[in-house]
């Protein structure tokens, strides 16, 4: 007997793969121009990209963001690559929604990374939405305990739930529930949108209720709303998807945001973010961490040799943005809008 949750799954992916539209390619991340540095006064090998972050050190700010995981042998072999790779290289990782574990116990096995990625900080997924439907610490737990991870993500993505036929759209009262989860697990809470970006009065809801980290995940890069539009057609036809696939809050205007809150919040940023380059654009614009998803995607599909090329070549492009702008580490870099060109800031 299938099951729905898990056969999606292999859905989002076998659209990703077979519709090159689902990302969107915005690059917002190339209207913030960087001042240039013709003499650095440094020297490129001595630069060094690494960061503290949740107490592991990375050797350089990026994670793997959320992906996939269930019960089928290509979303276990993507995220058994991503997890060999990122404890290759350093980087951080994020798995997909583990709710399809608790409806499709097999499925547990794409989640137990940690023995391939002993050292890697690992983050462990459930959707908020969940908690109105049955879910609660037991569960997040259980989460956290599968991947051995270091925190929880909590994603929202409403956007997604109102295009999917069978989504779930019950977001009433969830700020509260996070933040009862967050006081009760030992680990960190992550907030993460999923493409749509994450508003001050988003923050402002979960701030006074204990939540430190923020992922914005705006938009301008994959478009989940898009891609359910492809499994929603049929059953409901229409192109409520596709009106609403470029929807959302770019990630670049998303940090600018939130800069008031930058010392009280740890802000990630994803969504769209498609270089070393843009990694450092982030950093600048007040992330600690740039995350990347879709690239990954057909590199973890073939091995851990091609991610890691993959993670390699952003490193070289993150490590060169920060020769170029005269920065030799990844700490000096983080909120330095006066990094930014004046017309751009």
């Amino acid at each position: 007997m299938t099951d729905p949750v898990n056969d999606r799954k292999v859905e989002h992916i076998d659209i990703i793969n077979r519709d090159a539209e689902t990302d969107r390619r915005k690059f917002y991340f190339d209207d913030v121009r960087l001042r240039h540095r013709a003499l650095p006064e440094l020297d490129l090998g001595s630069i060094d990209p690494s960061i503290e972050f949740m107490g592991r050190k990375l050797s350089f700010p990026l994670l793997i963001s959320c992906m996939t995981g269930g019960d089928h042998e290509k979303v276990r072999r993507i995220n058994m690559h991503l997890a060999h790779a990122a404890e290759a290289t350093g980087v951080a990782m994020g798995v997909g929604s583990q709710r399809v574990m608790f409806s499709q116990p097999s499925a547990r096995a794409s989640f137990e990374l940690r023995p391939f990625a002993p050292n890697a900080l690992l983050f462990a997924n459930l959707g908020a939405v969940q908690l109105n439907h049955g879910f609660g610490i037991e569960q997040c737990r259980d989460a956290v305990e599968t991947l051995g991870a270091d925190a929880l993500v909590f994603h929202l993505n409403p956007l997604q739930e109102a295009v999917q036929p069978e989504g779930d759209t019950n977001f009433d009262g969830l700020a509260e529930k996070i933040g009862a989860v967050g006081a009760a697990l030992d680990k960190p809470v992550v907030l993460k949108e999923v493409g749509a970006g994450i508003s001050k009065e988003d923050v402002e809801l979960v701030l006074d209720r204990g939540i430190r980290y923020i992922d914005v995940a705006g938009s301008g890069g994959t478009s989940w709303s898009r891609i359910e539009h492809h499994r929603a057609h049929e059953q409901q036809p229409g192109e409520l998807g596709l009106l609403f696939q470029d929807w959302g809050i770019p990630t670049p205007a998303a940090l600018r945001s939130l800069k008031p809150y930058r010392d009280r919040v740890t802000l990630i940023a994803s969504g769209g973010i498609r270089s070393g380059l843009d990694i450092a654009r982030s950093v600048i614009l007040g992330a600690s961490l740039g995350g990347m998803a879709a690239p990954f995607l057909k590199p973890a599909m073939e091995s851990v040799e091609a991610v890691v090329a993959l993670i390699e070549r952003i490193r070289r492009e993150y490590v060169t943005t920060l020769f170029l702008l005269g920065i030799r580490t990844s700490a000096e870099l983080v909120g330095r809008d006066d990094l930014i060109l004046g017309d751009d800031a």
